[in-house]
């Protein structure tokens, strides 16, 4: 398949992101039961989507957006480093990615539900981009 080739995924990251499913977050689990389906607007998501070499928490695939919810172990100087340099090569391949904290969002779950809808619009306003991977 054409788009496999331009963004092979191997078999353990694809392993390892369906078994992150089953391990959700209370956070991650309560964003999933509020956009899975397109609950939210009508947008599609996806959960745990391996985008090579990554794993992302939250995809929708029609405005490249990314949702990140993160945890303690996001807090610490080498993991915040980690994250920065990978929202800066998921940004390379046009995706967007937006960061909640697993504390943020059980605290107030409606400020992302209404800050994601608001993101994807924007984005769905941009011409398209021309990426170099496609979403699997």
């Amino acid at each position: 398949m054409e788009q496999e080739k331009r963004n092979p995924v191997s078999d353990r990251l694809r392993d390892f992101a369906k078994d992150q499913r089953s391990l959700a977050t209370r956070a991650e689990a309560l964003f999933w039961s509020q956009v899975r389906a397109g609950r939210l607007s009508g947008h599609k998501f996806k959960r745990q989507v391996p985008i090579t070499p990554y794993i992302v928490d939250f995809l929708c695939p029609s405005a490249r957006l990314i949702v990140e919810l993160d945890g303690k172990p996001h807090e610490t100087v080498e993991r915040c480093a980690r994250d920065a340099s990978r929202d800066a090569w998921l940004r390379g391949q046009a995706f967007e990615i937006m960061r909640f904290s697993n504390e943020t969002f059980l605290g107030n779950p409606q400020l992302a539900l209404d800050t994601v809808p608001a993101a994807i619009e924007q984005r769905s306003a941009l011409p398209p981009p021309n990426p170099e991977r496609p979403i699997q």
